[in-house]
């Protein structure tokens, strides 16, 4: 750890958790219905920096005669005109977008729970227990498992948390954050000092829940719909993207980095 460092994790999420219809029937992979959840941190080494070059070039988007009269950047749609989003935004914005990301030195790390497997385990955990798989069990369990090995890096850390609705959740998510530090301390032996607070917050308020978006957006793209050019173009920012349900070589899933880089071919079927 280097004293006095500071680090700023920003946290956002892609797919839902819905598993279940009314009836109780599994409708994963069901038209509409992603087949993944996903959670990710990105870690940025200058926030302010990034803000205002996402908010400098969101300004020159909107005074380019080209947008004029699109519904998507006017103010009162509140997409683009407010902050970018990834799934609000139009092809050119996303380019765009794209372009800029790689200069912000961001490190990604994602965790993927796939929801067929999560679905089995809903209904285990409510045959054995007589208890409902609840959807924050499930967000607070990836975000303990994401700073796992980040906590200890830094004497500040700083998450910015997406807002989910209207629930802010922050004792769940320090619970989270508290057993993700011990889980790191037991591992290794090493009692950290660090402290940590978090923060619930707009994209439009931080530019790197905006970043964050992309990344996971782009990841998205390619776990659901196969489609690989936008991770392709952010790929060496993806330090760590952990597929913990994909246990066809590991009992602890498969795990993705400069050693074992990430491509379309890897991935396994979401049905298989």
């Amino acid at each position: 750890m280097t004293a006095g460092l500071s680090k700023y994790y920003f946290v956002d999420e892609a797919g839902d958790t819905t598993l279940f219809n009314k009836e109780g029937k599994i409708i994963v992979g069901n038209k509409g219905v992603s087949n993944f959840f996903m959670l990710g941190v990105a870690d940025l080494p200058d926030p302010k920096n990034a803000h205002v070059a996402l908010n400098k070039l969101r300004a020159q988007l909107l005074a380019d005669p080209y947008f004029q009269g699109i519904p998507s950047m006017q103010p009162h749609a509140m997409k683009t005109a407010i902050c970018f989003h990834a799934s609000k935004d139009l092809p050119e914005v996303k380019r765009e977008v794209f372009r800029l990301l790689p200069q912000l030195g961001a490190k990604v790390q994602v965790i993927i729970r796939r929801k067929t497997e999560l679905a089995q385990t809903a209904r285990s955990t409510y045959k054995t227990f007589g208890m409902k798989l609840l959807d924050y069990q499930v967000y607070d369990d990836l975000v303990k498992r994401l700073f796992r090995n980040l906590l200890h890096k830094a004497d500040q850390n700083h998450i910015i948390i997406a807002r989910r609705g209207k629930s802010l959740r922050l004792k769940a998510l320090q619970n989270a954050i508290n057993r993700a530090r011990a889980n790191f301390e037991a591992k290794y032996g090493i009692q950290s000092q660090s402290r940590t607070t978090i923060q619930p917050a707009y994209p439009r308020e931080f530019g790197g829940l905006q970043v964050i978006d992309y990344y996971l957006w782009a990841l998205q793209s390619l776990y659901e719909r196969g489609i690989d050019r936008y991770f392709n173009l952010l790929s060496p920012h993806f330090r760590l993207i952990m597929d913990i349900d994909d246990k066809r070589n590991n009992q602890y899933g498969e795990y993705y980095s400069d050693a074992n880089p990430l491509t379309a071919q890897k991935i396994k079927p979401a049905a298989g």
